[in-house]
């Protein structure tokens, strides 16, 4: 190995083990991706901007700023507003599930998942064409990206906002 490629290999051993050590959480992952504009604004209006950021570990279905979108019109901006705190911080923690479950930890077939929304279930179920997460509403989300790794959790990307819904049947 060359003494260029030694000092290549040496910088970037370096940069990895920075970024490690500067690792993101949940919250400032979402806030430095704009396709998460939405979903940090209702954060931020539901107060969980600190819970988010605690220490773990959590395990969020992220929907992106279409998914939000895609809801009944009207729906985001009544749910913004400050009286309806309370309803919008129950949809965002239906998202929320405590504990940290990665992709390959998922089982295949149906899986019964408790969110931190404690009155609720979901079942995320895994199977030859990737992961979705049903809320209980007779719509599926499907995981669009998964394992965005954060200090405090993991982050997978969804293309719908899960509703609570009656229990979703998990078999």
């Amino acid at each position: 190995m060359t003494a260029k490629l030694k000092a290549t290999v040496a910088a970037l051993a370096l940069s990895l083990a920075a970024s490690a050590a500067n690792a993101a959480n949940i919250v400032e992952i979402a806030a430095g991706d704009e396709r998460f504009s939405t979903l940090v604004a209702a954060v931020t209006a539901a107060d969980l901007v600190d819970t988010l950021s605690g220490p773990g570990p959590f395990t969020v279905f992220a929907p992106v700023n279409d998914a939000f979108a895609a809801l009944p019109e009207g729906t985001l901006d009544t749910l913004l507003k400050p009286e309806n705190k309370g309803q919008l911080s129950d949809i965002l923690l239906y998202h929320v599930v405590p504990g940290q479950i990665e992709s390959g930890m998922i089982a295949a077939g149906a899986n019964s998942v408790q969110p931190a929304l404690a009155s609720a279930q979901l079942c995320v179920i895994a199977a030859d064409g990737g992961v979705t997460v049903d809320d209980g509403t007779g719509m599926s989300a499907q995981v669009v990206i998964a394992d965005i790794m954060a200090d405090n959790g993991v982050i997978h990307v969804v293309d719908k906002v899960l509703l609570p819904g009656t229990a979703p049947a998990c078999m």
